[in-house]
C-alpha cells in the first residue's frame, strides 16, 4: 500500500485549497480516510479518541453483512431454477443471483454516495461515511424483483429526508435503510409483497431462462401463515415442507439478505467478537419476541397465534433486524438499561404486529422504526430515575450523619 499512500500524497495539493482541483477537496478527503486512517490531531481543546474511528467501524459493519450479501446471491439463483424446474450446478446458480443483485448493491450505492458527495461538496465538509452500511442494507431488505428506478427513488428519500435533513451522519432519528424500506412498502406495496416479487422468474442478461413449472409459488413462508386463516404447515417454492433447518439455513422465498439466520449468526459473531455491536440490545429482542410469542400461543385463539416461537425467529426479517437494525448506534438508546427496554419493546411490537394484523405478515421495519422514535424518551427516563436514585441515596446518607 506504499505505492498507493505515496502517489495519494503526490496529488494531494491539487485538492488543498488554492490547487486546481480545490472544489472536489472533501470527495478527495472521503477517499482517501477511507483506504487509510487520518493522521490528523486535535490543535485545541480536550478531545477523547477511540483506537478505531467510524470509517474502519462501517467497515467491520459490511464485512458482517457480506455472508448475508453473498447467500442472498445464491439463493436468488436457487429459487429461480427451483421454480422453472432446473439444477445447473452451484456456479451458474451464483452467477444468476449475482447479476440480478449486483445492479440493485450498484444503484443504491450510486445514488446514496452521489447525494452525500453533492451534500459534502456543497457545505464544504467532509464526507460522512454513515451511507457505507445504509448503502448494502438497503438491498438486503428488498425483494429482488424491485425494480431499479424504486430502490434509487426510495434510497434518495430516505437520504435526504431521513439523514440529510437532520444534520448527516450521526443526527438522524431513524434507521435510513429501514425509512426507503418503509418508503418502498407504503408507495408501491405490490412491490413489496404478494408471490412475484420475492423470486425472480425472469432471465437475468440472458442466463436462466425457462418456463415456470405448474407447482411454483412464490409466497414467502410469513406471507403463508399470514394469509391463512387456519393453521398451516409452511412450504418452499416447489410446495414442499420446510424443516427448522431448512428455515435455519434459509433456503427460502424472502428479501434477499434476510432469509439465512446461519449467515446472521455468523454476522453477529463477527460484530460482538469485534466490540461493534451491542450484545443487550441483540439479545432483549429475542427475549422479547419470543415471551411475546409464548404469551400468544398460550391464548392460540387463530392461526397466526399458533406459530411456533422456532417458526416466528427464524423466518422473515426478525433475526437480520434484531442484529443489523437495532443495534445501529445512532437510533437507539444511548444507556445500557435503555438498550434491554428498547430492545425487549421492538421484540414485542414486531410479533404482535405479525400476530394481529393479518394484512401485515412482517412486523419488524415498522416495530424499529417505532422504537427509534422513542429511543431518546427511553434514554431521559433511564437518566433521571438514575439521578433519582443517586439523590435518595445521598438523602439517606446525610441524615444518618445528623
Amino acid at each position: 500500500m506504499e505505492f498507493l499512500r505515496k502517489y495519494l500524497d503526490k496529488i494531494k495539493p491539487n485538492f488543498e485549497p488554492g490547487g486546481k482541483l480545490q472544489m472536489f477537496n472533501s470527495v478527495f478527503d472521503g477517499f482517501e480516510t477511507f483506504l487509510f486512517v487520518p493522521n490528523k490531531t486535535s490543535k485545541k481543546g480536550v478531545h477523547i479518541h477511540d483506537a478505531i474511528d467510524s470509517k474502519r467501524t462501517m467497515s467491520i459493519v459490511v464485512i458482517a453483512l457480506l455472508p448475508c450479501l453473498l447467500f442472498g446471491m445464491y439463493n436468488t439463483g436457487f429459487q429461480h431454477y427451483l421454480a422453472i424446474g432446473q439444477n445447473p450446478g452451484f456456479w451458474e446458480t451464483f452467477l444468476y443471483g449475482m447479476l440480478a443483485v449486483l445492479p440493485i448493491v450498484v444503484v443504491s450505492y450510486v445514488v446514496g454516495l452521489g447525494i452525500e458527495f453533492i451534500v459534502a461538496q456543497i457545505k464544504g465538509h467532509e464526507i460522512q461515511e454513515g451511507f457505507l452500511v445504509s448503502g448494502i442494507l438497503i438491498p438486503l431488505i428488498v425483494p429482488v424483483d424491485t425494480p431499479l428506478w424504486m430502490i434509487a427513488l426510495a434510497t434518495a428519500f430516505s437520504v435526504i429526508f431521513a439523514k440529510e435533513v437532520f444534520g448527516g451522519t450521526g443526527y438522524n432519528i431513524w434507521n435510513v435503510a429501514l425509512i426507503a424500506r418503509a418508503f418502498l412498502f407504503f408507495a408501491y406495496p405490490s412491490k413489496m409483497s404478494g408471490e412475484t416479487v420475492f423470486v425472480r422468474t425472469d432471465s437475468t442478461f440472458g442466463l436462466g431462462g425457462g418456463q415456470v413449472v405448474d407447482t411454483f409459488s412464490g409466497a414467502t413462508p410469513l406471507g403463508q401463515i399470514g394469509s391463512s386463516s387456519v393453521p398451516v404447515e409452511v412450504t418452499n417454492t416447489m410446495g414442499e415442507a420446510l424443516s427448522y433447518w431448512d428455515m435455519f439455513l434459509g433456503l427460502i422465498p424472502g428479501s434477499i439478505g434476510e432469509t439465512s439466520t446461519l449467515c446472521i449468526l455468523i454476522g453477529a459473531i463477527i460484530l460482538l467478537v469485534t466490540g461493534i455491536g451491542n450484545w443487550r440490545t441483540m439479545l432483549s429482542v429475542f427475549v422479547g419476541g419470543v415471551a411475546t410469542v409464548l404469551m400468544f400461543n398460550a391464548i392460540g385463539t387463530t392461526s397466526a397465534m399458533q406459530v411456533s416461537v422456532g417458526e416466528q425467529i427464524l423466518l422473515g426479517g426478525f433475526a437480520f433486524g434484531a442484529v443489523f437494525m437495532a443495534t445501529d448506534p445512532v437510533t437507539s438508546p444511548r444507556t445500557q438499561t435503555g438498550k434491554y427496554i428498547f430492545g425487549f419493546l421492538i421484540g414485542f411490537f414486531a410479533i404482535c404486529v405479525r400476530v394481529l394484523n393479518p394484512g401485515y405478515p412482517e412486523g419488524m421495519m415498522l416495530a424499529i422504526l417505532f422504537m427509534n422514535s422513542f429511543a431518546p424518551l427511553i434514554d431521559h427516563y433511564v437518566v433521571e430515575a438514575n439521578i433519582s436514585r443517586r439523590l435518595k441515596r445521598a438523602t439517606v446518607k446525610g441524615g444518618n450523619n445528623e
